[in-house]
């Protein structure tokens, strides 16, 4: 079998602690044990990164366990080239073969066991770009994280095109004048393959991706959404807004429960929640705290404000803190 990207070397190994620590290095901290034969064992890593996407090929050799646990702030796409896997994601369990990639999801816990003689191509997303692209897909923020069917069907004819893509990067990114190294160029291809997998893999989101999409908003709700987003920090309340828009309260609830299904304090406890994202990802640890940016924003509660904040980004919003 051909070593793919022979000329972007990041280690080959034999020595189980020096290949967890150098693939933790690219990827996440995680456990990694011999579960066959330890004279099998020699690993090769090579790997490339193109914008927000890195590609990689890698082989244990041996069979090995694999257990990252949550990704956190990056999805895979996994394609066995030989051999076979399987792959647990949360709920989810795939046998994965050169046939059918595996999709895990950064909030759900990954375990994984490679057979021995299963090389494989990784194509690694930062969650924050696919975070991004579907919000900027959807016109809209996201209400909870995203989690992909695991399975990747890759005889279908959407999945092939998107194979021949990754396949594309993989040969350019073996020339060091290739496309990867053209920014413009790079970016098309990271666009492509993200878009086709928010729009083609099945998903959380995607029956809100293919549903006909609502006609552009009127100008009373427009105006309205901006007034909550440059008023969020002020104790404003659906009659404020309504004056702001010369419109009364109940006219506004309509308008929004009709063209945005939501109410006007349901869209500034959702603005307000954005905020303390940005707030706590940009914070200091040691002179902010979680209580006090959250109460700076109106929640008070603390444990309702936590389970809004995990089920908004996956996540403690402590975690983000100390992440910060």
């Amino acid at each position: 079998m051909e070593v793919l990207l022979g000329n972007r070397p990041v280690f080959a190994s034999t020595d189980l602690d020096e290949i967890r620590d150098e693939v933790a290095r690219i990827f996440c901290p995680h456990r990694l044990d011999l579960a066959g034969a330890a004279s099998l064992l020699s690993a090769r890593f090579n790997s490339a990164q193109l914008g927000s996407v890195r590609i990689s090929y890698l082989d244990y050799g041996a069979d090995v366990h694999i257990e990252p646990g949550d990704l956190g702030t990056f999805f895979l796409v996994l394609i066995p080239l030989t051999g076979r896997s399987l792959i647990r994601s949360g709920s989810q369990e795939i046998v994965s073969t050169p046939t059918t990639a595996t999709l895990p999801s950064p909030t759900q816990h990954l375990d994984m066991r490679w057979a021995a003689g299963t090389p494989t191509l990784i194509v690694k997303f930062e969650r924050t770009a696919v975070e991004r692209s579907l919000e900027q897909m959807l016109g809209e923020p996201l209400d909870r994280p995203v989690v992909f069917d695991l399975g990747v069907d890759l005889t279908a004819g959407w999945a092939r095109a998107w194979r021949a893509m990754a396949d594309l990067i993989v040969r350019e990114a073996e020339h060091d004048d290739g496309l990867t190294a053209q920014p413009l160029a790079a970016a098309h291809l990271e666009n492509a393959l993200l878009t086709s997998l928010l729009t083609m893999q099945p998903s959380n989101y995607r029956e809100r991706l293919t549903a006909p999409r609502p006609p552009v908003l009127p100008k009373v709700v427009r105006r309205a959404l901006e007034f909550i987003e440059q008023h969020a920090h002020l104790p404003i309340t659906t009659e404020d807004v309504a004056r702001a828009v010369a419109v009364s309260g109940r006219s506004l609830q309509e308008g929004f429960r009709v063209h945005l299904g939501r109410t006007p304090m349901a869209q500034l406890r959702e603005v307000r929640l954005t905020k303390v994202h940005e707030e706590l990802s940009a914070g200091d640890p040691a002179r902010h705290t979680v209580t006090s940016v959250a109460a700076r924003w109106g929640f008070l509660h603390q444990g309702r404000f936590a389970a809004l904040y995990r089920q908004r980004y996956g996540r403690h919003p402590s975690e983000t803190l100390r992440r910060g």
